[in-house]
Formats: C-alpha cells, structure tokens, sequence
C-alpha cells in the first residue's frame, strides 16, 4: 500500500491492490462498471481499451469507451464520451466520481492489465469542467484493467493548476 499526502491536505493519493486497503463497495462497482465499459471500446489501432463510469450524486452512472480512428487524432477518449453522456442523462452539475480502467482484451474476452489507467491531460481538463459545473473537486478513480489496483484521487490532484471558468476574468466584455 502506498499512500501520499501533501502538505496542507490539497493532496492525497491513495494506492490499493486488492485486500491491502479497503475501499468502499460503492467505488468497487464503478470500477467494474468501466472495466465492463471498455470490453466495448473500439481499439483496433492501439489494441489499449479504456472504459469510464461516471457517477451522479444520486447513484446514476454513463459509461463510455474510447472509440479509436484511422486518422489517428480523431479518436475519442473514454472519459469523454462518458462525460458527453452522463452530460445528457443526468447533467454534469449532479456528477459525484469518475471512475477509468484499461487494458488489453485478453483471449477469453476480460479486460487485463497491470498498472492503473489514468486520465490523459486532455481528459483532466475536461473533468476539471465538470468540477467546476457541479461545485464538486471530483473524484477520480484510476483501476488497472485487472481490477486489483486502484488509485483514487481528485482532480485538483490531477490537474493542480488547471485552466477553468476563472481563468477567462480578463477576457473582457
């Protein structure tokens, strides 16, 4: 187990291998729901499957996968879709946590993978929006595509000075 903590609290990081460090049963569900959201991305390109949950303070959860593209840059990450949909099902000021798990689809179908997934700057920044609409630091629950390491955070861990509504007070009129 390992466990980081900044000065002041503004940080904390928690690192879990299944049975070191309980985590709650709620958080455990949202992994499996993006574990079982990235068995349906589209990766043919990269063969790296990503899902994502998101959770609403109410217990609703979108999902999303990452949906590759010849053309490279047109790809679309989990997170993103997930965010796109949970925008339309629920609203992004209601969402509580976030939840991404990736790997590789193994033969018999299961997604596997050693180390957490975590979101990418792109994802981050979008994630920091949604904080900003739901007046929530947002947690963000990173898993291995095996589902026995979990890393959780906030994104204001993540993303510690990150660009938001804030940052556009001298734009003027």
């Amino acid at each position: 187990m390992g466990r980081s903590t900044q000065e002041g609290g503004a940080f904390e990081s928690l690192l879990r291998r299944a049975g070191e460090v309980p985590v709650t049963g709620a958080i455990d569900r949202l992994v499996e729901q993006a574990r079982a959201a990235a068995l349906a991305a589209y990766a043919p390109y990269s063969r790296f499957s990503v899902g994502c949950a998101v959770e609403s303070v109410d217990g609703e959860v979108a999902l999303g996968s990452n949906m590759e593209n010849a053309c490279y840059r047109l790809g679309i990450c989990a997170e993103i879709a997930a965010l796109t949909s949970a925008a339309q099902s629920f609203g992004l000021e209601r969402i509580a946590r976030i939840a991404v798990a990736g790997g590789h689809v193994g033969p018999d179908g299961a997604l596997a993978g050693a180390a957490p997934v975590t979101p990418c700057g792109g994802c981050r920044q979008a994630i920091l929006e949604a904080a900003h609409v739901s007046g929530r630091d947002l947690q963000v629950i990173s898993a291995n595509g095996d589902g026995t390491e979990t890393l959780v955070n906030v994104i204001s861990a993540l993303l510690p000075l990150g660009f938001g509504p804030a940052s556009l007070a001298d734009a003027g009129d």
